[in-house]
């Protein structure tokens, strides 16, 4: 297949390329820098530039969530990075003359908003707060490419965990200095997913025809952040183990604390196991020992 990625230069795209290379696919990355071309893939600054028939696109671009304070200015950068260039994205696929047969276009389980208690499968609706709303706004832009011939899948993943980039850096931070730590309660649910495991969904959810609609991309054992903290301990071990202050975080990173850090979701991923896939990390432990 001839496959189209934006976001391919980042945290999780520079993991699928190869992926898919080495599967026989074709790739072209949508970047903001040229880059030379490299065997395998190709690199545009412009959707314009694109010559050749497109099988299917993997949308993964988006500003970073956890980057910034959520001022006015970051909100909106958040907004245009993910809506409006799904809005382009899906303007484009629409206009070839051959169909594109799957998009399979990002998302993230903020889209559920904060629970202490609910299991949310993809069966359960938005919640409120920021980003809910913006991933709301983000699959209903790509919603706008489904058609007969266009399948759509909202991957809507959880925190996703390798070394190299990612939340797992800023997780892992003090162990590094012998402290092992949580945030807030540390009773808030983590949903979490080791980085090869969404790629092997990726290439899953690609050739899996009769997978559409939205996809927890999450592995199928969430924790507490203070079960992280523990099971984080026996894989780098610490002197001892804190939490740090609701205060603290909220002084740090304003109203992000309470949306990404202080509340979580518990997270199932049903279709994605209705559907036959198999996980290679399906326990913390093995995704940390795999990891640092």
């Amino acid at each position: 297949m001839h496959i189209l990625v934006t976001g391919g230069t980042g945290f999780i795209g520079s993991a699928l390329v190869p992926a898919l290379v080495a599967r026989g696919d074709t790739v072209t990355i949508l970047s903001r820098r040229a880059k030379g071309s490299a065997l395998g893939v190709d690199y545009v600054t412009s959707l314009d530039d694109i010559s050749k028939t497109v099988d299917a696109v993997i949308n993964l671009a988006g500003a970073s969530l956890a980057d910034k304070r959520w001022s006015a200015r970051y909100k909106k950068v958040l907004q245009t990075s993910r809506i409006a260039t799904t809005e382009r994205l899906v303007q484009w696929m629409n206009a070839q003359s051959t169909p594109i047969g799957v998009l399979l276009s990002g998302s993230a389980i903020g889209y559920y908003g904060s629970d202490a208690s609910a299991v949310f499968t993809e069966q359960n609706g938005a919640g409120s707060g920021f980003a809910a709303e913006l991933c709301q706004d983000w699959e209903q832009a790509a919603n706008s490419a489904k058609s007969e011939h266009t399948r759509v899948v909202l991957m809507r993943l959880g925190v996703v965990l390798d070394d190299g980039g990612g939340a797992l850096i800023q997780m892992l931070r003090s162990f590094k200095m012998g402290v092992g730590s949580w945030v807030g309660s540390g009773r808030q649910w983590l949903s979490w997913i080791h980085r090869s495991d969404v790629v092997s969904a990726m290439l899953f959810l690609l050739d899996q025809g009769s997978v559409s609609g939205p996809v927890n991309i999450v592995a199928p054992k969430a924790v507490t952040h203070r079960e992280f903290c523990a099971i984080a301990s026996r894989v780098k071990p610490v002197w001892f183990e804190l939490g740090v202050p609701n205060l603290v975080l909220r002084l740090l990173v304003g109203e992000m604390a309470n949306e990404l850090l202080l509340n979580g979701q518990r997270v199932a991923p049903r279709a994605l196991e209705e559907s036959g896939f198999q996980f290679r990390h399906q326990t913390l432990d093995s995704a940390l020992r795999a990891s640092v």
